[in-house]
């Protein structure tokens, strides 16, 4: 079953709690809130960067200020404080108890997308009107088992894929499900990870399903919007990190009929222990299109787009480099951040 509980309104005040991680990877949903998300943000907490606003440390036009800690936060309206890092395996931190109790003893209440249950700790400390949202706590824990029933759908199953974690697969997502609404098409991005669950209010927190199930809660989800003319799955992951077990319980959950691989610019090894090496885009781009179509026991679905991140490069070297694999891939290629995803919503449009 899909995980909707939007237990978040979207008129609350939000604080983000994204202490010593902001402008870092580490602070993938901290951004992404801030990109994203319609609520209103009050302040970011992070006293390594305290003083600066977020435009000054990410690549987000956004005047939010960046706090020194929680106590200044209280100060600003805020109605929930966010987690807004994710730190290494996903666990909470003992040093940010204190900080979840003071904030509950204030009357705020908590979006959590950590592993751990924050409502475990603090369930019975809360207050007639606060609540805890544990995203990773998904309401069903055992759907049914994958059956490949999504390949009998009529619609587009368009699924975000990577050359690693961290590379703007939930952006790409979200980003393309704006172009195409843009475009007048029918469009729902689907979230399968914390992030983008928060951001949307609705989707699966994919990798706490044990990996017998975690197909079948893909199947659902998608299954539920089968009326959609484009669904737009939210990648997790990649093939090429060990790490990574959630490419392929998301192929076959999905069944997708397209695919949108998504690279940061720059990125030549795998960020794990083992440092491994990237293959040739076109390698990468060969082994998905394979593995999802299971040497045609599954529907066909190549890559259509390629979507690049290319933060830490000039407007001009970013041009540069997107036409350069633009030729090289014979794939239509774009920062969907920094200049739209319409390119890639043209490509799923004109080349069905």
């Amino acid at each position: 079953m899909e995980l909707i509980l939007k237990m978040l309104n979207k008129d609350q005040k939000i604080a983000i709690y994204a202490e010593g991680s902001m402008g870092t990877l580490f602070a993938k949903m901290a951004e992404g809130v801030i990109r994203y998300s319609p609520n209103p943000i009050t302040c970011v907490i992070d006293s390594s960067k305290a003083g600066k606003s977020v435009s000054e440390v990410c690549n987000i036009d956004k005047h939010i200020p960046i706090l020194e800690n929680i106590d200044e936060a209280f100060k600003f309206g805020a109605e929930v404080l966010l987690l807004g890092t994710a730190p290494s395996g996903g666990r909470l931190p003992e040093s940010w108890i204190q900080i979840i109790g003071q904030s509950i003893e204030k009357g705020l209440s908590v979006v959590n997308g950590l592993h751990d249950s924050v409502s475990d700790i603090f369930s019975d400390k809360l207050g007639p009107n606060q609540w805890i949202w544990d995203i990773r706590n998904p309401i069903n824990n055992k759907p049914r088992i994958g059956a490949a029933r999504a390949s009998f759908l009529s619609n587009q199953r368009v699924l975000m894929i990577g050359t690693d974690m961290a590379v703007g697969k939930m952006t790409t997502g979200l980003e393309l499900t704006n172009s195409l609404k843009a475009k007048a098409k029918d469009a729902v991005f689907l979230a399968t990870g914390q992030t983008g669950v928060c951001i949307s209010g609705n989707g699966i927190p994919l990798d706490a399903y044990k990996v017998d199930y975690a197909s079948g809660a893909v199947e659902e989800m998608v299954l539920k919007y089968k009326n959609s003319e484009y669904l737009i799955i939210e990648g997790q992951g990649s093939l090429l990190n060990p790490g990574s077990t959630a490419t392929l319980p998301l192929m076959r959950g999905s069944c997708p009929t397209a695919l949108v691989l998504c690279h940061r610019l720059g990125l030549r090894v795998v960020e794990s222990e083992t440092k491994i090496l990237i293959p040739p885009l076109e390698q990468v781009i060969s082994l998905n299109e394979q593995l999802v179509t299971g040497l045609n026991s599954f529907p066909t679905a190549k890559v259509k787009a390629v979507a690049l991140d290319t933060r830490g490069f000039d407007h001009a070297s970013a041009i540069n480099e997107i036409s350069k694999m633009e030729d090289k891939l014979n794939l239509p290629v774009t920062d969907p951040v920094r200049f739209s995803a319409k390119k890639i919503a043209n490509a799923l449009i004109y080349l069905n």
